[in-house]
């Protein structure tokens, strides 16, 4: 498999993505914080597929660490179900997960709903100084965040098409050359739905700067020429599969022979 940049270069900056922004979802934290008298179970719940690249880190905290953690436990949730989730938990007095990796759409559910604690500027002397460590895409992420969230996993999204070389031979540059080529070859080109996918939500939210939409920071004003072109390439896709771990099954097995990636989705499995 092979993969094509085929937008412009300053989509990057527009839509740089973070693979998490770690939230803290639930329990009660005073201003000052202090550390545990004796080590304490942690509940990590993941809507953004970023355990799959930061897994060793909360493991190696752990065992550094068994003073302060002994155990972490990990779960997995859509990230419509995040904010919901941890919104019912509150309401109910009986909170059991204490930091959500969520992507940038994910912050923004939970932010919407107010379940998250703001971490920044409260507590910003327990972290790093994160202008001095993040790359500028990751200072445009950790904006997006409000302080409601870490950026701590970050790659340019974007987006990327990736190919079977073999079946590919036309490779699509430009959104018109991909919309063409869906239309010669039906039902070989998928996304996963963006409410569930980032790597649907960065081939999304790329398509209004590689268009040149209107205003492509306004969906419901400023995006005719992209709901145009996104109406044109859906009658050239048989269904939109729930999340990214599904659209790489099938891309996987060969049912598909181009699919949108992002760039960590893309060198991790390398």
């Amino acid at each position: 498999m092979k993969t094509s940049n085929f937008t412009r270069r300053n989509v990057v900056g527009a839509v740089a993505g973070a693979a998490g922004l770690a939230a803290l979802g639930g329990r009660a934290f005073a201003q000052q914080l202090t550390l545990p008298k004796s080590p304490v179970e942690l509940s990590v719940i993941d809507s953004a597929g970023n355990l799959a690249l930061s897994q060793p880190i909360f493991d190696n905290y752990r065992k550094l660490k068994p003073h302060l953690v002994s155990k972490i436990n990990f779960t997995r949730a859509p990230n419509p179900e995040v904010a919901p989730k941890l919104k019912a938990q509150q309401a109910a007095n009986r909170v059991d997960i204490d930091m959500c990796l969520v992507g940038s759409s994910g912050v923004a559910l939970g932010m919407a709903e107010g379940v998250y604690m703001q971490l920044l500027p409260a507590f910003a002397n327990a972290l790093p100084k994160l202008d001095d460590i993040y790359l500028d895409g990751a200072r445009k992420m950790q904006a997006v965040a409000q302080g409601y969230g870490v950026c701590m996993g970050y790659c340019t999204y974007g987006p990327l098409l990736e190919y079977m070389p073999d079946r590919v031979k036309n490779v699509p540059t430009t959104a018109e050359d991909l919309l063409a080529w869906t239309r010669a070859n039906k039902n070989r080109f998928m996304y996963a739905r963006p409410a569930n996918s980032g790597v649907g939500i960065a081939f999304l939210l790329g398509l209004p700067y590689i268009l040149k939409d209107a205003n492509p920071k306004d969906p419901v004003k400023g995006w005719d020429k992209t709901w145009a072109y996104m109406k044109a390439l859906g009658e050239n896709i048989e269904y939109y599969p729930a999340g990214t771990a599904p659209l790489l099954k099938e891309f996987g097995e060969g049912s598909r022979d181009m699919i949108p990636t992002v760039t960590a989705f893309d060198i991790n499995p390398r």
